[in-house]
């Protein structure tokens, strides 16, 4: 084989990647993936899809290697194959937001007008947890948290987010999170909060990208070593 011929075939093979990832859909499964493993049934209903186009995006992804699937009992449990998925995503988004105008647009249109003012970095958050200045809240759907959160936070859904606002401090900061920098969930709570008089900031990320920097996180309260060094919220 020559080197032109290898090249070719290699860069073929890279291209199956951006076949499979030209899927708005899939993009968004691999989103939800990102949160925590789900089951098709689970997956086809947070996404809106049927079942049956639910298993085909999925089935395509892992032949790629993008997810791995276990059986449960008669459920197929499909997980993000490895971080470097979830970083895979991050880049589309960045290089995205930066190179097209539809993008820029878009975002400016939808979640910027939400909330000029500017967002909470992982730096920021971790040093206001550790001195005590903040009430930090996952407003993602309970069992992505329940899959993984950031150790301290409280589970408060955008959904019963009015029930619960008496449980906040009000003389405290309320730092909101969810899914990712384009999950309008914080967006919504953030606004919420602040109608009712909370002084209320977003994280700037979402959990998978804390987790990606190799930040703590917990599961049933039970903190889990990060990658790289250990950094106390």
């Amino acid at each position: 084989m020559t080197t032109q011929r290898f090249k070719q075939d290699l860069n073929d093979q890279f291209a199956r990647l951006g076949k499979v990832l030209s899927n708005g859909r899939r993009l968004e499964l691999l989103e939800h993936l990102a949160q925590g493993e789900r089951s098709v049934d689970g997956l086809a209903r947070v996404a809106g899809l049927s079942v049956a186009n639910t298993s085909q995006h999925l089935q395509r992804m892992q032949q790629a290697g993008l997810v791995t699937a276990r059986r449960e009992g008669k459920q197929v449990i499909y997980s993000i194959a490895a971080d470097d998925v979830v970083e895979l995503l991050d880049v589309f988004r960045r290089v995205g937001e930066r190179h097209l105008a539809e993008v820029r647009q878009m975002v400016d249109a939808h979640l910027h007008q939400k909330d000029a003012l500017e967002p909470v970095s992982a730096e920021e958050l971790i040093e206001r947890c550790r001195k005590g200045l903040v009430t930090l809240i996952d407003v993602r759907p309970e069992e992505e948290y329940e899959a993984g959160h950031i150790p301290g936070a409280i589970n408060v859904s955008v959904r019963d987010l009015e029930r619960r606002m008496a449980e906040l401090d009000p003389e405290r900061e309320v730092i909101a999170y969810c899914r990712g920098p384009y999950c309008t969930f914080s967006f919504e709570a953030v606004a919420r909060l602040r109608e009712a008089g909370f002084q209320t900031r977003r994280l700037e990320s979402g959990f998978p990208e804390w987790k990606l920097a190799g930040l703590p996180t917990s599961i049933d309260d039970t903190e889990t070593e990060p990658r790289t060094s250990r950094v106390e919220p």
